[in-house]
């Protein structure tokens, strides 16, 4: 839990990550095809299980984190959604349930810092998919332009407050840790008053691992996984040195071999 600052304010998180819906479409093509419970791990608010489940399909959203869960809760709290929300670490699944297809959006799957940690995520997927089951993730491309940025304060984007109305510009700072593949980011965010002064100031930290596509590819066969399609986004769109996020689509095809793997 000490590597999630960014997730501390379910509110702000979903002002900041709602509008984006680029990989729902996706998702929804492959839930068509799917029979049964999908699981969608690292749900967060359930910013992509509630379309889905608005589209017909049960789900299971895990995550570990008890603020996030909760608003999610709320959100679907009078909507009659088929959707289980559980609590749960998501590399020690034990969900009772096996499943067609699982996926992991929002790169999830850089929060899994270590060898250990990807390992433990993998083999908890593959736990609860039936074989020939689909898991769906995304996580960012590592890219020169990605790994090397300033270690100063830079700014990164500006957004509109729905509430107040007010702009919110966002900074980062980022440090990369070469020999563990980690990048360590800042994000500082300076809410605007009418007249454009800062009124306010928040700082988070968080840390993200990054994996190459070769590497990718050998800890997927690892754990039982064969890639079915890699994207270079939600759009389909063939994998190029250019990306800046890899999508993959996987199939197991066995068990992981051992418990540890």
């Amino acid at each position: 839990m000490e590597n999630f600052e960014e997730y501390d304010d379910p509110i702000l998180y979903d002002k900041e990550n709602d509008p984006y819906t680029a990989d729902i479409p996706f998702l929804l093509k492959w839930a068509a095809k799917t029979e049964g419970t999908i699981i969608d791990v690292a749900c967060g608010t359930g910013r992509a299980t509630i379309p889905l489940a608005k589209n017909g399909h049960k789900l299971i959203g895990v995550d570990v984190h008890n603020g996030m869960l909760a608003e999610a809760k709320r959100k679907t709290d009078k909507l009659n959604l088929p959707i289980e929300w559980i609590e749960q670490d998501c590399s020690e699944l034990n969900l009772n349930v096996k499943s067609n297809l699982i996926y992991t959006v929002g790169n999830s799957f850089q929060h899994f810092l270590t060898n250990e940690a990807q390992d433990a995520l993998l083999n908890s997927v593959n736990k609860h998919l039936n074989v020939d089951g689909i898991f769906i993730f995304g996580t960012r491309f590592p890219s020169t332009e990605e790994l090397l940025q300033p270690s100063t304060e830079e700014y990164w984007k500006t957004y509109i407050d729905e509430e107040s109305q007010h702009k919110v510009d966002v900074y980062t700072i980022s440090h990369y840790d070469s020999l563990n593949q980690v990048q360590h980011y800042t994000t500082i965010r300076k809410f605007l008053n009418d007249a454009e002064e800062i009124v306010d100031e928040k700082k988070t930290n968080i840390s993200l691992r990054y994996v190459f596509p070769k590497e990718m590819e050998r800890l997927l066969e690892r754990h039982g996984f064969e890639i079915v399609h890699l994207y270079k986004n939600w759009n389909e769109e063939p994998i190029t040195n250019d990306s800046y996020e890899m999508v993959y689509v996987c199939k197991k095809y066995r068990k992981c071999r051992r418990k540890n793997v």
